[in-house]
Formats: C-alpha cells, sequence, structure tokens
C-alpha cells in the first residue's frame, strides 16, 4: 500500500513535522508499505485556482506533487493546531486535488502545549468526510509534542510508545480493510 502523510505545518522548524518523520520511520521499519512524506513546505502552491483534476491537466510544477496524490492509497494528515483549527497550507493543498473517494485518513495533530492540538483534530474529522475520505476515529493527538520527539524525529518520550502503538495499528487496520488488495505481510 502506498501511504503520504502529508505535513501540514508550512514553519521552518516546525516541531510538528517531527511527528511525520517519526510516523513514516516507524511504518517503514514495521510494514511493507510504501511510506512518505508530503511536506507542504517543499511545494509553494498559490490559493486554490483550479483543481487539478488530473496528472495531464497539472501545472508542470505540481506535476510531482500530483503524481504522489493521484496514487497514495491512504493518507495521514499530521497538523499543529491554528486558531482552533488545521493549517491553513494543510486546506490549500487539499484544495488543489479532487475528492479522495474511499480512501482511508488517519489524523494526527501536535502542539506544544497541554492540548495537543485537540480542537484542529475536531476540524479534520469534519474535512475528511467532505473529502469522501473514510478517517480513522483512534486519532494521534500530541501534547508537549517538543519533549516528545526530537528533531530527526525520534522519540524521546516512551510513555507516548502506547498512544503511537494504537493510533497506527487501528489506522492500518482501516486501510488494509479498505484495501485488502493491497494488504502486506509484516515483518
Amino acid at each position: 500500500m502506498n501511504i503520504e502523510i502529508i505535513s501540514g505545518s508550512p514553519r521552518k522548524d516546525s516541531v510538528t513535522h517531527r511527528v511525520a518523520l517519526h510516523l513514516r520511520d516507524h511504518l517503514r521499519t514495521t510494514t511493507q508499505h510504501q511510506v512518505n512524506i508530503i511536506d507542504v513546505r517543499d511545494w509553494n502552491l498559490p490559493l486554490l485556482q483550479h483543481v487539478f483534476s488530473s496528472i495531464e491537466k497539472t501545472p508542470d510544477a505540481f506535476k510531482p506533487l500530483a503524481e504522489r496524490i493521484f496514487a497514495a492509497d491512504a493518507f495521514i494528515l499530521v497538523t499543529p493546531e491554528y486558531n482552533g483549527s488545521y493549517s491553513p497550507a494543510l486546506q490549500n493543498l487539499l484544495d488543489h486535488f479532487p475528492k479522495q473517494a474511499h480512501k482511508p485518513f488517519g489524523i494526527v495533530t501536535a502542539s506544544t502545549g497541554a492540548m495537543g492540538g485537540m480542537r484542529a483534530s475536531q476540524q479534520l474529522l469534519l474535512l475528511v468526510p467532505a473529502l469522501f475520505g473514510i478517517v480513522s476515529p483512534y486519532m494521534l493527538v500530541t501534547p508537549f509534542v517538543d519533549k516528545k520527539f526530537d528533531e530527526k524525529g525520534g522519540l524521546i518520550d516512551a510513555s507516548f510508545v502506547k498512544s503511537i502503538d494504537l493510533f497506527i495499528n487501528e489506522f492500518l487496520w482501516l486501510a488494509e480493510t479498505l484495501r485488502p488488495e493491497m494488504s502486506p505481510s509484516y515483518n
């Protein structure tokens, strides 16, 4: 299965991106799925003018991004909280593409505060069905993210392992149930 983790923080020194790195590395070492990160900082998407309805109808500068979005079997959205919601950069990226009908989504939020982006997670629960996606009800809400992961995505708070494992196991269950033909054997 081809899983794209969308890292939704546009900030240069994003602490939220640490969670995306950790999830990618964890999934790569524990499954045979193909797992990559789409980082919103890598794509200077303008404000939405036209939906990229196919790779062929995507401007050349964004064709590599379109290829990855259209090829993805499942998504994990990773975002900080911006004014009680997910990042506008994440919204802008998703808005450039058609609906993701029947594709599984995992929701991950992070913050340096005690709430861990909880309000953003609730907003994403509204967004995913609007994209015609199917969201895993097991979200990874990450408070004090800067105390849980180092700059390279390494876990520094062992007490958070259980939360990560629950999120990953439930997300994979959903993704593999929806796309059984793409379920690999585990390492």
